[in-house]
Formats: structure tokens, sequence, C-alpha cells
């Protein structure tokens, strides 16, 4: 799926806004532009304390979680949004330049997925990452256009 195919189709079934966790400014900035490009709506937060405030404000659909925060770490961040009715049905995706093998506990904790940063060749542009969306989206129960399907 091309990110224009899976920003498409993020419109059509009305998940078009991303809040993006993220303490490194570059990252950041580099991400929300590939983001805004692919036509999502972002908002950012660089520490964990924002991302609460933000995700109770704008209610976002999805939420690209860092875990290496400051003010509140991200794992403290994913239990206080799951533990909070305003909140607690936002998709929620780790998105950090830790190793697979904490995957399974945050996902106890009510992480929806897991995408590490080095997998996602980020300084090579932002398509592995825009894929990883739309390929995780798929699996929140949403159907895809017909014409999404054979692709």
């Amino acid at each position: 799926m091309k990110a224009s195919e899976s920003a498409q189709w993020f419109r059509q079934v009305g998940m078009t806004k991303i809040l993006l966790v993220d303490d490194s400014k570059f990252l950041r900035l580099a991400t929300e532009r590939a983001l805004s490009r692919a036509g999502y709506e972002v908002c950012t937060a660089s520490d964990g304390q924002a991302a609460l405030e933000l995700a109770r404000e704008r209610k976002p659909d999805v939420i690209l979680l860092d875990m290496l925060l400051p003010k509140m770490t991200g794992p403290d961040v994913l239990k206080a949004l799951k533990n909070d009715p305003a909140t607690a049905s936002i998709a929620v995706i780790v998105f950090t330049g830790l190793s697979q093998k904490n995957a399974a506990r945050l996902q106890q904790d009510g992480a929806f997925a897991f995408l590490e940063k080095s997998a996602l060749e980020l300084d090579k542009g932002s398509g592995a990452l825009l894929a990883a969306l739309a390929g995780i989206v798929q699996t929140l129960n949403l159907q895809l256009p017909v014409g999404m399907l054979a692709k």
C-alpha cells in the first residue's frame, strides 16, 4: 500500500487524527511532516504529561507513543490512558527504539501494537512507517475499500 493510498483510506474511515509523542525534536518534526504530507491530522507532544493532556483534549484516533520520555515515562502514559474512560479506547502504538522484548509486556498494559524505530529505517523515508500504520489500522476490524484489498 502506498503512502497516499493509506492516507486516503484513513480519511475514508475517519481515522485522521494522530498524536505523535517523542522527546526527540528531530524525529518528532520529521515524522510529523511525513504524516501531514500523507494527509493525516497530526499533533505532537515532547513529554508524557503533555501527551496525556493532548489525548484528553484532542481525542486522537491513534497515538504513536515513545517509551523514553521526560516528566512521565511511556509505560506510565500508556497505563494512565488505558485507565481513563475518556482515553481508554484510543489505539496506542508503541513507537520506540527499545527492543521487541518489551512488546508483550506493553501489549498486556494496553498497547495495540509495537513499532521498532530502527526497523522502520526512518532515515530512509517514511514509506515503511506509513505502510506499517496502514497495516495496523486494518487489524482494528475496519473495512478497507474494495480497491485497497487487491494491493
